[in-house]
């Protein structure tokens, strides 16, 4: 990183949310550190980030549900001298199906993606910010964050984690110049619910947000500095004013509906 740019990191970066995250950030004038554990993909993103507007592009491939490989991606996102002026903790996992059902190792990849590895690089990243009292961090929760996760337990628990956590260093950090800020996708126009497991449901066939528009209502909510942000359509936005004054057994029945296994198959 040799240009006076100002730097980024985005994890879960090479597709979704987070491919289109970190291309507009090299539109705004970013060079990007971003990181996925898919070494092909990520370098095609790179490629993708480049044509955006970046001058430099690091790609980082490391698995972040490994302790030390999260570890050594802020180590190599930090050694060139140049201060993360903002960081995106984005990378995510989720897992469809009843809980009875699925495997308990595909629960525990949630908690250790998901969570785990979220507040082990906000460690870091906040101490490192601390240091020049300044810097911005944008996590990816989820409208989900706001609803009991009926067939998707661990993953609904996993975004209600992350939305109390960037509250609780919002208020930690509330008189110095680093802000963090939350932003809540709905169902949007990604793998994710292919790789859940989810292709069978009703919430994997209905139509979805676009991922470019969410990206984009999340970094405007980051440099206003608001501290959380409902992203996407008109729709995501209203279901979410529902859920904040809806029942927990009603909004449970409602994800029962999108979520359950079978739902989205011709009656």
């Amino acid at each position: 990183m040799t240009t006076a740019r100002p730097v980024a990191l985005v994890t879960g970066a090479s597709s979704g949310i987070g491919l289109r995250l970190a291309g507009q950030l090299a539109e705004r004038g970013f060079d990007l550190v971003i990181n996925a554990e898919d070494d092909a993909r990520l370098h095609d993103a790179a490629r993708q980030v480049r044509a955006a507007g970046a001058a430099n592009v690091e790609a980082v491939k490391a698995d972040l549900r490994v302790p030390q490989q999260a570890d050594a991606l802020f180590a190599t996102a930090t050694t060139q001298g140049k201060p993360l002026s903002v960081v995106v903790l984005n990378a995510g996992v989720g897992q469809g199906g009843a809980f009875k059902d699925t495997d308990l190792a595909d629960e525990l990849e949630i908690i250790d993606l998901n969570i785990r590895s979220t507040v082990q690089l906000a460690k870091s990243v906040v101490r490192d910010m601390a240091t020049r009292n300044e810097g911005r961090i944008l996590v990816t929760s989820s409208v989900a964050s706001m609803m009991p996760g009926s067939f998707q337990a661990v993953y609904n628990a996993s975004k209600s984690f992350l939305q109390s956590f960037t509250q609780a260093l919002q208020n930690e950090l509330k008189d110095t110049g680093i802000t963090l800020t939350s932003f809540m996708p709905g169902p949007t126009e990604t793998d994710f619910f292919h790789r859940a497991g989810m292709d069978d449901t009703k919430v994997g066939r209905q139509d979805k947000d676009d991922p470019a528009e969410v990206a984009r209502q999340a970094l405007d909510a980051l440099f206003s500095g608001k501290e959380k942000a409902v992203t996407g359509s008109a729709k995501t936005k209203a279901q979410a004013i529902a859920d904040k004054v809806l029942p927990d057994k009603v909004k449970g029945e409602a994800h029962r509906q999108l979520a359950e296994p079978g739902s989205g198959n011709p009656e």
